[in-house]
């Protein structure tokens, strides 16, 4: 079942006399299925930033569709789509974006406060994700006092803390060192592998990419190739290598 379906998205950036224009997508067709973990991978400028923001809706397309468990987002309008994208959708920043003034558990338990949901349910499912996440001894500490791994792990439980259909995460390890990034990643494989949450995630990284089941290759605002996990963990970081070679020019090929 396909829980994201995009069609001919077009996304062009006009100067301020419209007059010069940079065309970031060109024509993108994408279809994300329920369940699944897919990466985003291109060069810097690639438009794979712009893609995420489109189907997140946190950006307007020139051209084309986003429908997203049958909805458009493209037919809502302002209000609906924050209350659609509040409920359903979450949205993973490199830079954490947790509330100062807040602890870790508040942090998580944000989005359902929004929502005015039931306070014993709630906490309930603050003290699951935190479990989830391995990260329920900090959750009485504020963000300037926990490391970035930690800081990240508390906002995918952020994002899972409404019934969230689909994440949506941009360079979400950009920040973290390996052995942190390697946490953060484990935990966004639980979240996929335990809760069924849909993940499509922006990285350059081919290693945080092997995580996933399918890596999606973007090259001048349009989708290159794909490629799909059928072996090990390390055979698929092995293809991702061979494919991003290809992708930038650097094939060994003679």
């Amino acid at each position: 079942m396909m829980i994201l379906k995009a069609k001919g998205l077009k996304k062009v950036y006009h100067s301020g006399n419209q007059v010069l224009s940079t065309q970031a997508l060109n024509q993108v067709d994408l279809e994300i299925e329920e369940g699944s973990f897919t990466s985003i991978m291109g060069p810097s400028g690639s438009g794979k930033t712009t893609l995420l923001n489109i189907l997140s809706g946190l950006s307007e397309p020139t051209e084309g569709e986003v429908i997203i468990q049958g909805k458009n987002l493209l037919g809502m309008n302002k209000d609906e789509l924050a209350c659609f994208r509040r409920k359903h959708l979450g949205y993973i920043f490199q830079d954490y974006n947790l509330l100062e003034g807040l602890t870790v558990s508040e942090n998580i338990m944000l989005p359902r406060i929004l929502e005015h949901g039931d306070v014993v349910a709630m906490r309930e499912k603050v003290e699951y994700l935190m479990k989830l996440f391995s990260i329920e001894e900090i959750a009485d500490k504020y963000h300037h006092n926990i490391s970035g791994g930690q800081q990240q792990r508390c906002a995918i439980a952020r994002a899972l803390m409404n019934e969230t259909s689909i994440v949506f995460a941009d360079e979400p390890t950009g920040n973290l060192d390996s052995k942190s990034a390697k946490v953060v990643m484990k935990a966004f494989e639980r979240a996929n592998k335990e809760k069924k949450v849909s993940i499509l995630m922006v990285t350059h990284d081919p290693y945080t990419a092997s995580y996933g089941n399918r890596v999606i290759f973007i090259k001048d605002g349009r989708i290159e190739a794909e490629l799909y996990r059928k072996d090990t963990q390390k055979e698929f970081f092995n293809q991702i290598m061979d494919n991003l070679a290809v992708l930038e020019g650097d094939s060994c090929e003679i």
